[in-house]
């Protein structure tokens, strides 16, 4: 009997773990709903905000994946994970947490909405943390869909980190692009963090040594993306060229129609099968 397909859904935000009901947020809530009730197996992050209510959410330590230290700036940080449910959806969300990065920080701003000098390393965290943690369940997702600048990074680890190892091999990127993007670039410095561990600076030759704006973000990420999807009806324009010129698979906006999503993740599929 044929295994079924699985989708790691890598998500910057999600309703209803953020309160705001925003169009990103629903959509990134349903995703997972629609393709495991389509037969698919889903697994779904997000990074745990200092936001996110606890109690509330009944989120809960999972002990067994956490523990892992990841080195950022020569600096140890210990992974944490939890879970909570969407019992009306009968599905998890993980939540990739740490006390340096996220405990008591509401979301990518600070209470004067100044951006986190260190989103870059929240961003570089979250990333690894889940694919850190998914090769620790040892689950292989046949699909990742990335939504949100914040899983950016998730394509390049991915294709580079893991490259040498079977555990990703077969494993398809889907970059979302929505109209969410951070406006303090980056610093110059946000490369050397990024270096190591299979990725080399020819490798992201778009932004060694230089200031990171949210374009440079998401074009690194479309390079080492294998589809497209526009998950906002206006999205930059200057990142749908490039995403266009790169003659990857692109899916035009649907809003929320979940059998334009079907129909394009089965495409992707069964065109690898061919």
């Amino acid at each position: 009997m044929k295994e079924p397909n699985r989708i790691l859904f890598v998500s910057q935000q999600i309703y209803p773990f953020l309160d705001q009901e925003t169009p990103i947020r629903m959509l990134n809530r349903k995703l997972p709903e629609w393709f495991q009730s389509s037969g698919y197996e889903t697994r779904t992050f997000m990074p745990k905000f200092g936001d996110i209510n606890e109690r509330r959410n009944q989120l809960h330590e999972v002990i067994r994946l956490s523990g892992i230290n990841l080195i950022i700036s020569e600096t140890d940080h210990p992974l944490l994970i939890k879970v909570a449910s969407i019992q009306s959806a009968r599905i998890q969300i993980y939540f990739i947490d740490n006390d340096d990065y996220f405990f008591r920080r509401k979301g990518l701003v600070d209470a004067n909405g100044e951006e986190y000098k260190d989103n870059d390393e929240r961003c570089i965290f979250f990333a690894r943390g889940v694919l850190e943690t998914v090769k620790k369940l040892r689950w292989t997702p046949t699909l990742v869909h990335c939504s949100g600048w914040m899983s950016a990074l998730t394509p390049l680890f991915l294709k580079k980190m893991y490259a040498d190892t079977p555990f990703f091999e077969k494993t398809k990127l889907i970059l979302s692009l929505d109209n969410d993007e951070y406006t303090t670039p980056f610093s110059a410095k946000f490369s050397n963090k990024i270096l190591g561990g299979g990725i080399l600076n020819s490798d992201i030759r778009g932004v060694a040594g230089l200031p990171v704006g949210y374009e440079d973000l998401m074009r690194l990420a479309i390079d080492y993306s294998d589809a497209i999807v526009l998950a906002s009806e206006h999205v930059n324009q200057r990142l749908l060229n490039y995403a266009q010129n790169s003659g990857k698979p692109i899916m035009a906006y649907a809003g929320e129609n979940k059998e334009a999503y079907l129909n394009f993740y089965n495409g992707l599929l069964d065109k690898d099968e061919e």
